[in-house]
């Protein structure tokens, strides 16, 4: 039998040819980074971009270093991920957050290296991403210039702080969290990579409210701000892993009075 019979021949017996993943949809912001992001995050999972899912951040980065940024994705329900990413920073996911008994709503502060689009994408149950961001101004560097405790060398001492404070927010808590770390990215001449890559908080009965990955896009002394449904008194217990294996904890309580305004 000649080759091209016999490959015709197994081709029969396979079945037709598995369907390629479809494209990503076009990107409204037209970024030259959107199809490779999109397939090596999403692989064929469905995309839309949705205005149900709001990322707050400021129009141009005054500080490239810690650049704020919050979303919101409570408009959607069902939500199960909410990665946060900047497609032209060399590190280009910052976090990928899984709201388990917290709502769906994050705020941080990211590195930026170059003018580029930051996006939230919110996986819902039914395996659908919705998508949202913007164009942000960036001198540039952030993520390739030595964090500041680095240059007072006083990062060492001060490692692992963890420091946590809850107010009410409505009908709401507002929790936020911050842990003192170098966040070394790796891309500064002598200093390897070194960051804060897991994160856990969990309520006064053990029940886990939020997971984290996080990556050393995530600005030096890493905060984040969770809203978690309730009003309730009492401590949240917070849990951190770095890159290097160590393990930090610490603990949040409820503070009285109204929750501060948001930091930019």
């Amino acid at each position: 039998m000649r080759l091209v019979d016999l490959l015709l021949a197994c081709a029969a017996l396979v079945g037709p040819a598995a369907t390629a993943a479809a494209a990503p949809p076009r990107d409204p912001l037209g970024s030259p980074m959107w199809d490779f992001h999109a397939r090596r995050l999403f692989g064929s999972d469905p995309v839309v971009f949705d205005e149900a899912v709001a990322v707050t951040i400021p129009p141009i980065a005054e500080n490239q270093r810690v650049f704020p940024v919050t979303v919101d994705a409570r408009k959607l329900a069902g939500v199960k991920r909410i990665v946060l990413f900047g497609d032209l920073n060399p590190i280009p996911v910052a976090v990928d957050f899984r709201p388990t008994g917290a709502a769906p709503f994050i705020a941080t502060r990211i590195k930026l290296d170059q003018r580029t689009p930051v996006r939230a994408a919110v996986q819902t149950l039914d395996g659908t991403w919705h998508v949202a961001g913007s164009w942000i101004d960036a001198a540039g560097g952030g993520c390739s210039a030595p964090p500041v405790s680095r240059v007072k060398g006083d990062w060492a001492d001060h490692l692992g702080e963890v420091r946590g404070g809850a107010w009410r927010d409505g009908i709401d808590t507002r929790l936020r969290v911050t842990i003192r770390h170098p966040m070394d990215t790796g891309l500064v001449e002598n200093i390897a990579a070194y960051n804060v890559d897991r994160l856990t908080v969990s309520d006064e009965a053990g029940q886990r409210l939020a997971e984290m990955t996080v990556y050393g896009s995530v600005a030096e002394d890493p905060a984040f701000t969770f809203i978690v449904p309730g009003t309730g008194s009492g401590a949240f217990a917070i849990a951190a892993h770095d890159s290097n294996g160590l393990a930090f904890s610490g603990t949040a309580r409820s503070a009285p009075g109204p929750a501060p305004a948001l930091r930019k």
